[in-house]
């Protein structure tokens, strides 16, 4: 997916010097869920972790007695799920994230055309063959054509979801470049209201910069030498500033769309956001290196970036042909920036869409060679060579997976008892939900916890669990509250709070010393606070 287009252990501990908090204050629809009664009887063995949860609270208990009475009310199970606390989301593509709807009217605000044989958005002038985007305003009709062109709105069950999927982002990225800040707005205002928290968002940082700085420099196959001809006479320094005057304009765009600071402000002015460079995985040698330079260099130089993914179509001709030679780039250059962060797509692969040989190595390879400290997808796990061996590795390191269903399903045809969601979490393996694209996939992330808990008989602590991963994982800096590999062992405070209940009792001393330090523990502090008033109104409001 893009924006316009589309290590070793896990850092437990990360000091806040050049990763600092930036919060916006400044501060399967697609995917049916299956009949309880017909999925868990299949996926409950596989859904099981390795280790055993602590026992359930009384309130854990009495929270999932309620879920359970509610499996066969859609309705009572949506507001269930809204409710609940849902951390953050560490897999998120910001123009792929915005509703459909908002982009059409963004369209209509920047006087862009439509043009009518693809749906596609061009500037202006209007001529032959286009329309106004404007008409869709009045256009019922039209507007319609433009929702099912610009995302999984009524496709057809069976259809080609992947081509579908991928062409979107050509046909509305006219609009999504002009308004980062717009987009965040309108990202952040939905994770609030879903009772989120966090946000790790895909953006493509100085995007035209980057590849003149490429096309100027070049290919040369030693990596160490392509490096210091990105840097010298401060060329790679200058697309940093660049992508940071971008940050800028975005930030003051967000600010000023949510009213943050003021007495009006929105909800999306409370979600904490950071953001992860992207990588056009289908581009020349060159330019791939040179945008992965540039993100971790961002990473290590301005607080509000802080990893690199690759993007677009993993199962791509270059994307394929490229890919050890593009986990051998990031190999290097994590030498060279050892605190910028790393998550990857990998394996978003299937038996049918590439070649057998491509299914055997894309996730091992991210993890071996490239370092990944997240998996974003992993959906062919089980066809690669040695699998378990890879799986066995994610789980020691702590190296989590993003499992986003519904993107999963509409992509791939994957889902259900083929998904290996339950594997993951038999090997000890941090998964983590999130959304991917929300916008084109016309979900949201309660429909992801719903889902799952449908589909694989994940009981309430279970669900909260996830959920707490999602921070867990984050790459938020600062010590967590959690001590241990908390995946296998349970959610047990760290020594510093060992005795204070997270969300119930008021921290004091070497408690209130980590919150004040670490941002990792105060968004985990105030999820645990978040938890506590819903465990004690959950089945009250229906």
């Amino acid at each position: 997916m893009t924006e316009s287009t589309r290590s070793g252990p896990r850092r437990r501990a990360l000091t806040t010097s050049g990763v600092v908090l930036f919060t916006a204050l400044s501060t399967l629809a697609a995917v049916p869920a299956a009949p309880a009664a017909a999925s868990a009887t299949a996926a409950r063995p596989a859904s099981r972790p390795a280790a055993a949860r602590p026992p359930a609270t009384r309130a854990e208990a009495a929270t999932d007695a309620y879920l359970r009475s509610i499996r066969r009310d859609p309705a009572a199970l949506r507001r269930f799920f809204q409710r609940m606390p849902k951390g953050g989301d560490l897999h998120n593509h910001l123009s792929g994230a915005v509703t459909t709807e908002y982009l059409v009217e963004l369209a209509a605000e920047d006087g862009l055309c439509i043009q009518t044989a693809t749906m596609t958005a061009v500037p202006p002038p209007c001529g032959a063959g286009t329309r106004p985007a404007a008409d869709a305003r009045t256009d019922k009709a039209f507007r319609d054509a433009i929702v099912r062109a610009w995302s999984m709105q009524d496709f057809p069950p069976g259809g080609n979801g992947h081509d579908h999927f991928f062409d979107t982002f050509g046909k509305f990225g006219e609009v999504t470049w002009r308004h980062r800040g717009k987009l965040l707005a309108d990202v952040a205002d939905h994770l609030a209201v879903q009772n989120q928290s966090y946000l790790e968002t895909l953006v493509t940082p100085a995007s035209d910069g980057a590849k003149k700085l490429a096309d100027q420099v070049g290919w040369d196959p030693d990596l160490a030498a392509l490096h210091r001809k990105l840097t010298a006479g401060g060329g790679l320094d200058q697309v940093v500033a660049q992508a940071r005057t971008e940050a800028d304009d975005g930030d003051a765009e967000f600010r000023t769309a949510e009213h943050c600071g003021t007495r009006t402000a929105r909800p999306g002015c409370t979600v904490t956001v950071r953001w992860i460079s992207q990588v056009s995985r289908g581009s020349s040698p060159q330019r791939v290196f040179t945008q992965m330079a540039l993100g971790m260099r961002l990473s290590e130089r301005d607080h509000r970036f802080v990893a690199v993914n690759l993007v677009q179509p993993e199962d791509g001709e270059t994307a394929l042909r490229d890919y050890s030679l593009q986990m051998r780039m990031l190999k290097y250059l994590r030498t060279v920036y050892p605190h910028a962060h790393l998550t990857l797509h990998a394996g978003e692969l299937w038996p049918g869409l590439v070649k057998p040989a491509d299914l055997k190595f894309h996730i091992k390879e991210a993890v071996d060679v490239a370092g990944a400290e997240r998996i974003g997808h992993g959906v062919d796990l089980v066809h690669e060579d040695d699998w378990q061996r890879t799986a066995r590795t994610m789980a020691a390191r702590e190296t989590a997976v993003e499992v986003p269903f519904t993107s999963n399903a509409q992509i791939l045809g994957v889902k259900g008892a083929e998904h290996p969601f339950g594997t993951y979490r038999r090997y000890g393996v941090p998964v983590v939900l999130a959304t991917d694209d929300p916008g084109v996939s016309r979900i949201d992330i309660t429909h992801e916890y719903q889902y799952a808990s449908l589909t694989y008989a994940l009981a309430y602590p279970e669900l909260k669990d996830l959920a707490r991963a999602s921070l867990e994982y984050a790459f938020a800096p600062g010590a967590s509250l959690w001590q241990g590999n908390p995946t296998r062992s349970g959610y047990t405070s760290v020594a510093a709070c060992r005795g204070v209940r997270p969300g119930v009792d008021r921290p004091g001393g070497a408690c209130a010393r980590l919150l004040d330090a670490s941002l990792k523990a105060r968004l985990e502090w105030r999820q645990e606070i978040a938890f506590h008033r819903f465990e004690a109104s959950a089945g009250r409001t229906r």
